[in-house]
């Protein structure tokens, strides 16, 4: 049982925190990945200059090359100076209506541009993209540029923590990945094994699993997993909320890691079935749905493992980006339900 062939990754390249300070190609590789999650014409990072108190652009990916390289923009000047100066994110969904400069094109090469967002970076600075086609970004792209903002300030400004890029693992381009999955997979049933998969590939966690809080509040099933060992005969397997780290989690809303010495081991679901493997090293991340913890997905090795900050930060934005795409159609379900009713009683 709990058989398994772990998946090979290729091996790390060296880096360190001045390599990735002082070359472009780094943040140009996270800007090309934003750039294709929200189909962007150009997407910019500006970072702060302290000493000339400006904003300089420090790198870009542009489908044209009208993106001006040595752009500097000054505290409150257009709308990346507003970003930054404010440290509030932005969302223009439409520029014929909302005409300010942008900051980083030439003047007559921004009329082209028909809808822009961007969101501060928590070290200062701006992270932005546009398009241009009009109302092609909505609130949840905004939310999902904020993700990005935060994960590539981490990961730039203290790589020393632990490189993004270190252990084999290009967590941006699994983000990537994940961030495509709700465009290609509209069923739970089929997105919900993918997602899985590309968490614990990620990872390198053996085994992974989805369990939902039922409507009683006192139980939990396990609904998915990576291999079969909780699920009898594909059958959603209950458990009661009181057992198991993934119970613990589903009560608290709050993340669980363990990773234990050789001897020491936690039980997931609190099974005390023969058989059930007990995990060493353990991953607990709580999905909130408008605010409430209605899941956890849990990752299991049976060997001690490293966790380091950078996994669980993918894990958190891969988790919290499925839980927008699912407010999202919880809220289309909720309109659908009203509108009949609207049409039914008129205006008041």
């Amino acid at each position: 049982m709990f058989m398994r062939t772990v998946r090979s990754h290729a091996s790390p390249r060296p880096a360190t925190m001045a390599s990735l300070m002082m070359d472009k190609s780094f943040e140009e590789h996270v800007l090309r990945i934003v750039s294709s999650v929200f189909d962007a014409y150009s997407a910019v990072l500006f970072q702060p200059d302290d000493h000339e108190r400006c904003y300089r652009l420090g790198a870009s990916f542009s489908l044209g090359d009208k993106v001006v390289k040595e752009a500097i923009v000054k505290p409150g000047e257009g709308l990346v100076g507003w970003i930054a100066t404010n440290n509030q994110p932005l969302l223009v969904e439409s520029m014929d209506q909302h005409r300010r400069r942008l900051g980083y094109y030439n003047g007559e090469d921004e009329s082209d541009i028909k809808c822009f967002m961007g969101c501060p970076l928590p070290n200062g600075g701006a992270l932005c993209a546009d398009s241009k086609r009009p109302y092609s970004f909505a609130e949840k792209e905004l939310k999902i540029l904020q993700l990005f903002a935060r994960l590539l300030t981490r990961q730039v400004v203290r790589p020393a923590e632990g490189e993004f890029m270190g252990g084999g693992h290009n967590y941006f381009e699994e983000l990537c990945k994940v961030l495509d999955l709700p465009k290609q997979y509209k069923n739970w049933s089929q997105l919900l094994p993918l997602f899985l998969d590309y968490i614990t590939n990620a990872t390198g966690f053996r085994y992974g699993a989805f369990a939902s809080l039922d409507r009683n509040g006192q139980t939990y099933a396990v609904e998915a997993e990576t291999e079969p060992v909780f699920l009898e005969g594909g059958e959603p397997r209950t458990f009661d909320i009181y057992s198991g780290l993934a119970g613990w989690v589903l009560r608290e809303g709050r993340l669980v890691k363990v990773s234990q010495n050789e001897g020491q081991t936690t039980q997931l679901f609190g099974s005390d079935d023969e058989g059930m493997p007990e995990f060493q090293s353990v991953i607990c991340q709580p999905l909130d749905i408008n605010k409430s913890t209605m899941g956890v997905f849990c990752l299991g090795n049976l060997d001690r493992t490293d966790i380091r900050q950078p996994m669980l930060s993918f894990l958190k934005q891969a988790v919290d980006q499925l839980a927008l795409g699912l407010e999202n159609l919880s809220l289309k379900h909720r309109l659908r339900g009203m509108l009949p009713k609207a049409l039914r009683d008129g205006p008041a």
